[in-house]
């Protein structure tokens, strides 16, 4: 690990869920979102708090997500606080009438530094399917060009899972003649309303991982992948630098998966490999603290606790730390270190989370 950044006491970056509400229906939402907040939210003032907090622990990066942010009138005060303390931030609205060009050029005007709009497959019909909404392709390619104009960088946001796989190949036409700074592909963990989803299997993970890889040998823009941490070890050995004679290299991330900087100056990735409390934090709309959105185990609460000692502290988190823990072939595997499997996913079909994760079809060099 980077002895600059460590792990153990503070994470690369948080995702505050700013509020529960939204107007979608997103088949696979995590949050099962609603249209109106939920009266325990965070206050403004509790909001601020949470933003120093973040910066007191050392923290750069900041994401403002929900449900839909845009629902909080204090959005823009939340972006400011946060640039006035330098931490980097960004923002993932939800695509409805909400989304004007009016909201977006505030959003830049108070600083933001990365907005990211979500793209799951290739044509309107499809994708607005998904979302149970119609007109949000549209909406979404309209913003997309908006940002574009006002000079606000563009992320875009894919789930990747069993209704696109076979159409990947357009997703990713469509994503790389886009003027964009990052896109993050998301593999589906089962909880929320995603939990009614069927999950691809370890080879379509593979065959998805190769598509991908492809378009980062050609890309100019940043491709993260989320809760998919095995992609790491799939990036290393295209390489070809996990093995040699007479035993293996050390496990280090990639170079193409270590930029802590974007393009120009906007959010990219972690300088060691991310992964549920392990460089990572989420905090609820209601101010509770989870090791990621899709873990949901309950470690703290920010009302009452210090984020920083929470995340330090935690026996959960400090469990997800400690790759020497880790059950099954990921507890012996080789690239346990920078890969470490998703813990979310592990624990969404096996109540265990520090059980091995199904969807990854390496085998390990088992060590004596």
């Amino acid at each position: 690990m980077d002895n600059k950044f460590n792990f153990n006491e503070r994470p690369f970056l948080v995702i505050w869920e700013t509020t529960h509400a939204c107007d979608l229906a997103c088949v696979h939402c995590r949050a099962e979102a609603s249209p109106d907040a939920d009266p325990e939210e965070l206050t403004t003032w509790q909001g601020f708090k949470l933003i120093q907090d973040v910066k007191d622990m050392r923290t750069p990066i900041l994401i403002f997500s929900g449900g839909d942010p845009l629902k909080r009138k204090d959005l823009p005060q939340f972006i400011r606080f946060a640039k006035s303390k330098a931490l980097r931030t960004g923002a993932i609205p939800a695509a409805t009438a909400l989304l004007t060009h009016e909201k977006i050029k505030l959003l830049k005007d108070s600083g933001l530094d990365q907005i990211a709009f979500s793209l799951d497959a290739a044509s309107a019909a499809e994708h607005d399917a998904f979302r149970r909404v119609s007109g949000v392709f549209d909406r979404t390619l309209d913003s997309v060009q908006y940002a574009n104009q006002i000079g606000l960088p563009v992320q875009i946001n894919s789930l990747v899972n069993i209704h696109n796989t076979e159409k990947l190949d357009e997703l990713v036409g469509l994503v790389e003649n886009l003027k964009i700074v990052f896109w993050e592909v998301f593999f589906l963990v089962p909880m929320g309303r995603g939990k009614e989803l069927p999950l691809i299997s370890a080879s379509k993970f593979d065959e998805a991982f190769e598509k991908i890889y492809g378009l980062s040998r050609r890309a100019n823009f940043i491709i993260k992948v989320t809760e998919a941490p095995h992609y790491r070890q799939f990036v290393h050995r295209k390489g070809g630098q996990q093995r040699k004679s007479g035993g293996l290299t050390p496990m280090t991330m990639p170079a193409e998966l270590k930029r802590p900087v974007g393009p120009g100056g906007t959010i990219g990735h972690a300088p060691s490999g991310v992964n549920s409390g392990k460089g990572f934090l989420f905090v609820s709309y209601k101010g509770d603290v989870y090791p990621s959105g899709f873990l949901p185990i309950k470690v703290g609460s920010v009302k009452d606790q210090n984020l920083a000692a929470i995340y330090r502290e935690s026996p959960v988190l400090r469990e997800l730390r400690d790759p020497n823990l880790l059950k099954g072939k990921c507890g012996v595997c080789e690239y346990r270190e920078i890969c470490g499997g998703s813990r979310s996913r592990a624990w969404a079909l096996t109540g265990d989370y520090l059980a091995e994760d199904s969807s990854c079809s390496y085998e390990p060099v088992l060590q004596s």
